[in-house]
């Protein structure tokens, strides 16, 4: 569908790409990893064709279409909810106005005119475009996505205008999952989305028709959508056959390997050096030396990854409070004529971790600033307990840094102890690398000022945290380091959050925000997710049925059963038999890949320049080949999985 030639790409003297090639074929999903900075956001723009490589193609098909959905700098307006997804399907609209206008002129016209039967002839061709283009189920299409999203149908007439940032992204998602291009490019779809439509998403994409690339920091998300992996680092493009999870475990393998091979290629570039400085000037071994200068001028250096020094943070020493650590009774709270809650009675006590799920403008955050203490509320009591210390994170606190600070002087001012002598590595693992720790807070993104607020809360003592969306702005690595940190935290903390591989390790209980309640459920979000999908099983549905039949009606059905059985056996025998030839060529390659790697970490191996070259093109070659006949088993198990459904 898509293939990537040989692409190369520099900005400022630095490869982003070297000679990158790879192909996206109709029906991938594909996750997109790399540190920041390694050149995720260009490859996107690149097959957008919004960024040309200095060398190499981009091949695409004519009738492939590309969408992106970018994080950031969307906003819709001029037009009611429904008019702007609607938006999408302008043909149809446009043949719906065309129809209109037929129409009008037929009733204006004399029914015998020669104009008249020209004019039917035209509302038959309409009609028979519209009725091809599915245009009956545009409105179904519509209010499917947009609900699916957590908008409701009273948002539909409201103006795009009112919508804030977090649902301007919704608008721009419903808006390309309606267009269905070939390829959707979705950077950081989950960020501002709340469970339920997560999981609705997810949904969604499983059946998405064309190809999904993913750049997100949600491993679960990637986990469970994706079955190929990009990996850029150091201008290369490696590919692995396998989710964010495959990827992890077989890329250390891969480092591994790389530094067996470059230990080797250390010692063998030492002997030879060696070898030359003793007999440089020995005329009997000139020829040797000059032999050994150009074995290492042709020798292929190998490269390691940079890898970030571990960090093991730990929040500051909080003096130790009461058992209860807040209670609320009764609390209510609107705004204007709109309701958000009634009658909230909340205890959180010592040791309590927990997560506050539900759609977005359930009252999420707006309790959690009640708690944090930083929001008024109509009714009822708010108790802290004894010797409680709060600590609140929103995303608004990036508001309040002084913007004539340095990054490094902002957390060093709330930094006590050890952990001052290590402010740049805690810094550098909420990506504030190098120079950046100097920056003052004025020229910082607001992705960036965010994350500099959530440093600088970390460094304060306290014995109750409330954390507004946390990871939002944070990689793999970032999300890492607050999660080992709020897993060893003795304190109390609430999260609003709905990234379920972060929640699960840290916390013990739930809260659900739905139509102006709150219910706790005791344990950690997958088992939230477990207890209530369950319990939405169990009710009854108000139909009936006969779990008796006749005998006779048994054999009948049996005999049906074993039609079914035949039909769908000899629908998906030959295709049975091409995975298992696609299996066993992946298991010889598999083992000659291994041989290679053998090779590569052999203390001789780096001694003939010449074998060098030849086994590392061989390796690259095998790699491409994995990754294809890997592909090739991916599409086949996924048509197989087609046929039994069909055959069902």
């Amino acid at each position: 569908m898509i293939s990537i030639v040989n692409i190369s790409l520099g900005f400022g003297g630095r490869d982003l790409f070297k000679s990158v090639s790879f192909r996206i074929g109709a029906h991938d999903r594909i996750g997109l990893v790399g540190s920041n900075g390694a050149g995720k956001s260009t490859l996107l723009k690149t097959l957008l064709r919004e960024v040309t490589p200095d060398s190499g193609e981009v091949a695409m098909a004519k009738y492939v279409s590309v969408g992106y959905l970018p994080q950031e700098g969307m906003h819709a307006s001029g037009r009611t909810l429904y008019s702007e997804v609607e938006s999408v399907f302008g043909d149809v609209l446009t043949l719906k106005r065309d129809l209109d206008q037929v129409h009008e002129r037929m009733a204006e016209v004399d029914h015998e005119s020669e104009e008249f039967a020209e004019l039917l002839e035209i509302y038959g061709e309409l009609q028979h475009k519209l009725e091809d283009s599915e245009a009956f189920r545009m409105k179904a299409k519509i209010e499917k996505v947009l609900m699916g999203l957590g908008f409701s149908e009273s948002d539909f007439t409201r103006e795009t205008d009112e919508f804030s940032g977090g649902w301007q992204m919704r608008i721009a998602l419903a808006k390309l999952l309606l267009m269905q291009p070939s390829l959707l490019l979705l950077d950081e779809p989950t960020n501002h989305l709340d469970l339920d439509s997560l999981r609705w998403l997810e949904e969604y994409l499983r059946g998405y028709e064309g190809s999904i690339m993913i750049v997100s920091h949600d491993r679960r998300f990637l986990d469970t959508m994706t079955s190929r992996t990009f990996e850029i680092s150091l201008g290369n493009l490696t590919v692995y056959p396998g989710n964010y999870s495959y990827y992890e475990k077989a890329k250390e393998e891969r480092k591994e390997h790389v530094r067996a091979a470059r230990i080797n290629q250390q010692q063998q570039i030492k002997q030879t050096e060696q070898f030359i400085e003793r007999f440089r000037y020995k005329a009997t071994k000139a020829r040797q030396v000059q032999s050994r200068i150009k074995q290492l001028e042709k020798l292929d250096l190998i490269e390691l990854e940079d890898e970030e020094e571990d960090i093991h943070f730990r929040f500051p020493a909080a003096p130790p409070g009461g058992r209860s650590v807040l209670e609320l009774r009764g609390v209510r709270k609107s705004y204007g004529s709109t309701t958000v809650f009634t009658g909230v009675d909340l205890d959180i006590d010592r040791g309590d971790h927990i997560a506050f799920v539900g759609v977005n403008g359930a009252g999420k955050s707006t309790l959690s600033r009640i708690i944090a203490g930083v929001e008024p509320f109509d009714g009822g009591t708010r108790t802290v307990g004894h010797n409680i210390v709060v600590s609140y994170f929103a995303q608004h606190q990036a508001d309040e840094l002084n913007p004539e600070h340095e990054v490094l002087q902002t957390v060093d001012e709330v930094a006590t102890g050890d952990i001052r002598k290590r402010l740049r590595t805690l810094l550098g693992s909420f990506l504030f690398r190098g120079d950046d720790v100097f920056k003052k807070v004025r020229v910082l993104s607001g992705g960036e000022k965010s994350r500099l607020a959530l440093a600088k809360m970390l460094l304060q003592p306290a014995n109750f945290i409330i954390m507004d969306e946390p990871t939002n702005h944070l990689d793999m690595k970032s999300k890492s380091v607050l999660q080992e940190a709020l897993g060893n935290f003795e304190g109390s903390f609430v999260i609003v959050s709905h990234d379920r591989d972060f929640l699960d390790p840290i916390v013990n209980k739930v809260m659900e925000f739905k139509q102006g309640s709150v219910r706790a459920y005791p344990g950690n979000v997958s088992e939230y997710i477990v207890r209530t999908q369950r319990a939405g099983a169990e009710r009854p549905s108000g139909k009936a049925t006969n779990e008796k039949s006749s005998p006779g009606g048994s054999r009948e059905r049996k005999r049906l059963e074993a039609e079914q059985r035949q039909k769908r056996s000899s629908l998906t025998r030959p295709l049975q038999k091409k995975i298992e030839q696609v299996e066993k060529a992946i298991e010889q390659k598999e083992a000659r890949k291994r041989e290679l790697e053998h090779m590569m970490a052999g203390p001789d191996f780096y001694r003939d320049g010449e074998n060098v070259r030849e086994v590392n093109q061989q390796y690259r070659t095998i790699e491409r080949e994995l990754a294809d006949e890997y592909f090739r088993w991916n599409e086949l198990t996924k048509e197989l999985e087609r046929l039994k459904t069909d055959a069902e």
